[in-house]
């Protein structure tokens, strides 16, 4: 049997950052088409709520187009429709081209959360989803605000859910509701056949249909992978079905299995398309600027390949208590080129107008020179700016030693 090809590590690290829109500078339109563009490239941001510097889905954009300004991501969702909002791995923006493979999900959606979430918040919600169907029926745009006022609330924890936001919510994993704005970050759902309405009348394709797009879709996205990197891509193919599709499309000649170079040296059977290593040789070199990236960057999603493929541990330490905590609560990744070179704990304090560096941690064998600083230095003005700061304040003792 012939020995896959092997795809070295820098070429690797080169052509999966190309295919995230984070090799060539982060300069051009970031608006309308040319926006909606780069996020069909990605396939998919990561929406959350964390607001350190600014929140992620804005600082994904921003760190590959630096004219984007949070209102075009508006535009596109609640102005032109050209996004939806959903679920992937976690709540995402997507191109609403998408929105008929995501019908399968909608389908598995109300046969699994129904069990799982009768099992977390118990069954008082299953009474609530026609009454919360109707209710927005009726008076139309909702949020959580407007339902269930007599039921028993919470104390503002992110997952205590009286029963009619429980079914809200299910409402909206599976399609019935859609996102149709967000007020203070909080979702106000829709009927989805009001707010996107061909889309909501098209049929759903095949399973087989969607297995088949979401595989192709997510490997194209990817460049290689293993048949679990292609089910957790979107998070609606399961395991057994991706490792189902490698192996049919192999069989057929459409992909090709390589051994792709670890940052460590080891090697990593994947899938791939015919002519990867043409296609690695074929990206331009690396901007030669500094990248500071969100932590929920989807280049960085998977902490087990960003570590396999960079050389880079990361963790946001959240639930680890000082002094145990070896860096700040919320630490971004740096990148340099096409390498990880450290972490930086930075917070926009905008009442002060000031965007405060407590500390950058390089990562092992990264020297900070004169220019490499200096870069750096630039990055952080630009990303003051966009979080709405004047100034950058660096502490007395921010570049600290190499990890």
């Amino acid at each position: 049997m012939t020995a896959p090809a092997v795809l070295g590590n820098q070429a690797a690290r080169r052509l999966f950052l190309d295919r995230h829109a984070l090799i060539e500078p982060p300069s051009g339109a970031a608006g309308g088409d040319d926006l909606l563009a780069l996020i069909r490239r990605l396939g998919f941001v990561q929406v959350d709520s964390v607001n350190t510097v600014e929140r992620a889905h804005h600082m994904i954009l921003w760190s590959r187009r630096q004219s984007y300004r949070p209102k075009n991501l508006a535009r596109l969702l609640e102005r032109d429709r050209t996004l939806f909002e959903h679920w992937t791995h976690d709540a995402s923006v997507i191109p609403m081209e998408f929105f008929g493979w995501w019908k399968l999900r909608f389908a598995r959606d109300a046969v699994r959360l129904k069990e799982r979430w009768t099992g977390w918040r118990g069954d008082t919600f299953h009474a609530k989803i026609d009454e919360v169907r109707a209710h927005v029926r009726a008076g139309g745009p909702v949020g959580t605000g407007d339902v269930g006022e007599n039921e028993t609330r919470g104390k503002g924890g992110w997952w205590e859910w009286h029963p009619s936001k429980t079914a809200l919510e299910y409402l909206w994993h599976t399609g019935e509701l859609s996102v149709c704005q967000r007020q203070n970050f909080a979702k106000i759902f829709d009927l989805t056949e009001r707010v996107h309405p061909d889309a909501h009348a098209t049929p759903a394709p095949t399973e087989a249909e969607t297995i088949d797009w979401a595989c192709n879709a997510a490997l194209d996205r990817l460049g290689f992978a293993t048949s679990g990197e292609i089910a957790a891509f979107w998070a609606t193919v399961r395991p057994e079905e991706a490792k189902a599709w490698c192996a049919a499309a192999r069989a057929r000649g459409e992909i090709v299995e390589i051994a792709v170079e670890c940052a460590d040296g080891a090697l990593r059977r994947c899938f791939a398309r015919h002519g990867v290593l043409a296609a690695s040789e074929a990206v331009a070199a690396p901007a030669n600027r500094i990248r500071i990236l969100s932590p929920f960057d989807p280049a960085l999603r998977d902490r087990n390949r960003a570590q396999r493929l960079f050389g880079f541990f990361y963790r946001i330490e959240i639930f680890v208590p000082e002094p145990k905590r070896q860096y700040g609560y919320y630490v971004f990744p740096v990148m340099e080129r096409d390498r990880i070179i450290g972490r930086i704990d930075v917070k926009a304090q905008r009442g002060e107008g000031v965007l405060v560096v407590r500390a950058f941690w390089p990562e092992r064998g990264v020297a900070m020179g004169s220019g490499r600083e200096a870069r750096l230095l630039a990055e952080l003005d630009r990303l003051a700016r966009f979080a709405g700061c004047e100034a950058v304040r660096v502490a007395p003792d921010w570049l600290r030693p190499a990890g």
